[in-house]
């Protein structure tokens, strides 16, 4: 006597739902750590910019929208950013938090931070 072997049509349906939540997610969660990346890329070479040594806080906020604008970084502009000095370098640093909504009254929140000091 031979065994069947297979899927049922309810763990086909079960499966195809836990896939499209999971899709969802990714979908939903994966832009804002692009443009995060895309921020840290802005910050580090604004920060890295040799002309910039010393420069004005003003001057540094039109270097890093440039950078920015390129970069179509949009959550973060160039008043939100802390500008300092530490030891001759430029350090610019910052946080925020994005809000992602996915369905009804559920969210993903992010808490985004960072700094072009060397860790």
């Amino acid at each position: 006597m031979k065994l069947q072997r297979g899927l049922s049509l309810n763990a086909l349906m079960m499966g195809g739902a836990v896939l499209a939540l999971v899709s969802l997610v990714a979908m939903k969660a994966i832009p804002p750590w692009i443009e995060y990346g895309n921020l840290m890329k802005a910050v580090k070479g604004t920060a890295a910019d040799s002309s910039l040594k010393d420069a004005s806080v003003k001057q540094v906020q039109a270097a890093f929208g440039k950078r920015a604008d390129m970069d179509d970084v949009k959550s973060v502009t160039a008043q939100d950013l802390d500008i300092s000095k530490d030891g001759g370098e430029l350090v610019i640093s910052f946080s925020y938090v994005k809000k992602v909504p996915l369905f009804g009254n559920a969210s993903l929140v992010f808490d985004f931070e960072g700094s072009s000091a060397k860790q």
